[in-house]
This record gives C-alpha cells, sequence and structure tokens, in this order.
C-alpha cells in the first residue's frame, strides 16, 4: 500500500463540531497541516479562529483552495452541491475531496454532477461521532479517538487518494471501514436517522400539547436520555431526513408494524406478551451495550 504524502494543508468547510474536532485532532500532531476555515457564517470563523481551532480563515474560494492538498466539506448535506460547484473551477488535479455527511447516496451523485470528470477526486465519508452541541465551542481534539468513519468511495477512486483520507481520519484517531453508499444508507437510516426523528416527534407532541408546561416539570431521566438528541441541529437533521427520505420512510414503517404490535398486545392484556417484547429488547440493548465497553 502506498504510503500518503505528508499534508500540508487542508481546508475546511464548516468549522463547527465536526469540521473543528477535526482541525483540533490533526493540531496534536508534529508537523500538523495548515487548516483553513471557510465558512457562511462570519462569526463563526471569526470564533474558531479566536479558540485557535484554524489557522487561517477565509471567504477567498482561489486562496483558500491554492496548494490544497485536501478539501473537507463538513457542512449539513444540504450545503454540499453549492461548494462543489464553487470550488471546481479552483481545484488542482491533486486536490482530494471528502466530506463527513450522514447520507453518501445522495452526496456521491450530487458530486458526479458538480464535479464531472473530477469527481473522481471525491471520496465519500461519514465519522461516526458527534453531539447534540453545533458551532465552534463544540468542538474537541478527542472526539474521533476510537470512533467508526466510514468511507464510501467510488471505483474510479485513485487507491493512493483513499489511503490519504484513511490516514486523515487516523491521524484523528478513528477506526475505518469501508462499504457502498447504499449499504451505508439503509444501516444509518435505522440506526441514527430514525432515532433523531422519534426524538424530535415526541418533544414535538408534548409541545403541541395544552399542558406541555406540566409535562415538561415533571419530565426526568427517561425523558431526558430519549430525547436527548432532538437538541441537535433542526437544520443538519431537515437535511439528513430528505436525503436519505426512501430509507427513513422504510424505517419508520417498519417502526409503525413494531408499535401496533406493543400496542395490540397491551390492548389485548398480554402480560407475557409484553414482557417478552421487553426481555428480548433489552437484552438485545445490553449485549450491544456491553460490547461498547
Amino acid at each position: 500500500m502506498e504510503t500518503p504524502h505528508v499534508v500540508k494543508k487542508i481546508v475546511i468547510f464548516g468549522v463547527g463540531l465536526i469540521g473543528g474536532s477535526v482541525a483540533l485532532a490533526l493540531k496534536k500532531h508534529a508537523n500538523a497541516p495548515l487548516c483553513v476555515g471557510v465558512g457562511r457564517n462570519q462569526a463563526s470563523l471569526d470564533q474558531a479562529l479566536t479558540l485557535n481551532i484554524i489557522d487561517q480563515a477565509t471567504t477567498d474560494i482561489a486562496a483558500a483552495l491554492s496548494d490544497a492538498d485536501i478539501v473537507l466539506i463538513a457542512t449539513p448535506v444540504a450545503q454540499t452541491k453549492n461548494i462543489l460547484q464553487i470550488i471546481r473551477p479552483h481545484l488542482d488535479s491533486k486536490t482530494i475531496i471528502t466530506d463527513a455527511g450522514s447520507t453518501k447516496t445522495d452526496v456521491l451523485s450530487i458530486a458526479k454532477e458538480a464535479l464531472g470528470e473530477q469527481a473522481k477526486q471525491f471520496i465519500g465519508g461519514h465519522p461516526i461521532a458527534g453531539a447534540e452541541k453545533s458551532g465552534p465551542t463544540a468542538a474537541m481534539d478527542d472526539l474521533y479517538i476510537g470512533k467508526n468513519v466510514v468511507l464510501t468511495p467510488y471505483p474510479e477512486n485513485n487507491p493512493a487518494d483513499i489511503q490519504q483520507v484513511r490516514q486523515l481520519w487516523l491521524d484523528c484517531g478513528a477506526k475505518i471501514i469501508e462499504m457502498t453508499a447504499q449499504k451505508h444508507d439503509g444501516i444509518f437510516a435505522t440506526v441514527s436517522h430514525l432515532p433523531h426523528v422519534l426524538a424530535f416527534a415526541l418533544v414535538e407532541d408534548m409541545v403541541a400539547r395544552d399542558n406541555a408546561d406540566e409535562l415538561f416539570q415533571f419530565a426526568a431521566s427517561g425523558f431526558r436520555d430519549f430525547t436527548r438528541i432532538a437538541g441537535s441541529s433542526p437544520e443538519m437533521w431537515r437535511d439528513i431526513s430528505f436525503a436519505n427520505r426512501t430509507a427513513l420512510l422504510n424505517e419508520i414503517t417498519s417502526y409503525e408494524k413494531a408499535l401496533a404490535k406493543l400496542k395490540q398486545t397491551l390492548a389485548a392484556e398480554d402480560s407475557d406478551g409484553l414482557q417478552t417484547i421487553f426481555e428480548r429488547a433489552s437484552k438485545a440493548r445490553n449485549n450491544w451495550a456491553n460490547s461498547k465497553k
């Protein structure tokens, strides 16, 4: 396997939790690359500079991409197409582009549309790490340590470029898994996108009730744990939901069936049946939690 060359400059679109944490992780290494931040919010860029997350901030795309080894798009998925379109005229043939989006089939399709022949320089990525907080102040230098990063390369990607992106995430402390974009989107519709939608839905249901204030007054740890992810970025999760719409709709339908079964069991006062459902779920959840320790 070809040894990746030393990355001297990385351009990060979006310097919040995801992009900012990459920059901070890289800064822990000797010969850390120059980290240039690009974003639509000048206040966030200024904050990232003040916090020493990035070395430079600019709105000049040509200057940002000059001599760039890697471009990382760490913005909400809906911004990806526009970013790829504005960087295309300034791309060097050796510059690698990757992203951190939570959906991949749509992103790879967008990259082919926006970059044309240069799409072979784009390698899809998704770090499986995050928090409900956002913005530069949420960035952490250890966010990716021990976490999975999924890469979904094109068949036409240069193997050396794939290895370069692998090394980027390895330098952040992550573990790398490769799979197709379609497989990725099916998996994460189940284990990530559906849980977020359910958390948002529960809180929305409570907010809409006449006694919402009273309900929130008595909500405790169970509600807190179940709904924590409803505090995540609404813009980001709106984009993810639409980007992975088909797979997510399938998961909602499947969940509706599971909920209907539970409802029928409860209505029938089937104590043994309800306990069986709960025991199977409890065992599976505990086995998963223990495997993560």
